[in-house]
């Protein structure tokens, strides 16, 4: 048995019907409920604020990943605690004071974890391994969901679960985007902790069979 994670994105759920869709979950082998918030600034797509993640989390009987797309999310951290998020990820290129961010984030009883664009080295996060939970690689461009897979992001990947372990870190890594059935096991293989996939599970005719098979995966 795998020990990796799985984390639905409500992203590309029926929004119509939300709570059938986070029930869907709660009965699933998922570990955690993924939540996309972009701004419409630093990814040019909006999606939704405080008062849906209160709702999701009065629902979700999974623990609430936050991932915040979004620019300056100093001024949120608290609202994002109080509205419910239990793990929560910012941007490297949105943080200029990351260090700090990520402390608060902790002080405020979350769980840190820092995510990176296609385009950014990892080697950045050099400085912030060990006071991380979580690395998020994003796997494509950040914005909608539904794109295909960058494949240069196994190289990164590599890298990453190389430097975790030179630095005897705990920190996780996280993949977001293009997941599918197809390419879990060699993401393991890869590294990977913890996987966020949307329109393979969402879009399934079986979608509690499909995560199933995601969290089974060797």
């Amino acid at each position: 048995m795998s020990n990796h994670l799985i984390l639905p994105s409500i992203l590309t759920a029926d929004f119509l019907h939300l709570e059938k869709e986070i029930e869907m979950v709660n009965a699933s082998e998922a570990d955690m409920l993924h939540l996309d918030i972009m701004d419409g600034v630093f990814v040019p797509n909006l999606t939704f604020g405080f008062p849906v993640i209160r709702q999701i989390k009065t629902a979700s009987r999974k623990p609430l990943d936050v991932h915040l797309m979004i620019v300056d999310p100093d001024r949120y951290l608290e609202q994002y605690r109080e509205a419910g998020a239990d793990w929560l990820t910012v941007h490297y290129e949105t943080c200029p004071h990351l260090h700090r961010t990520i402390q608060r984030i902790r002080e405020l009883g979350m769980k840190p974890a820092v995510a990176v664009n296609p385009h950014t080295d990892v080697s950045l996060l050099q400085p912030v391994l060990k006071d991380l939970n979580m690395v998020l690689v994003m796997t494509v461009n950040p914005g909608f969901g539904g794109q295909k897979f960058i494949d240069a992001s196994y190289g990164k990947i590599r890298k990453l679960k190389k430097m975790i372990l030179e630095a005897g870190a705990e920190t996780l890594i996280q993949v977001d985007g293009g997941v599918t059935e197809g390419n879990v096991a060699t993401l393991v293989e890869a590294g990977v902790d913890a996987f966020v996939v949307g329109n393979t599970i969402f879009s399934a005719s079986d979608p509690l069979r499909v995560i199933s098979n995601l969290k089974n995966q060797k």
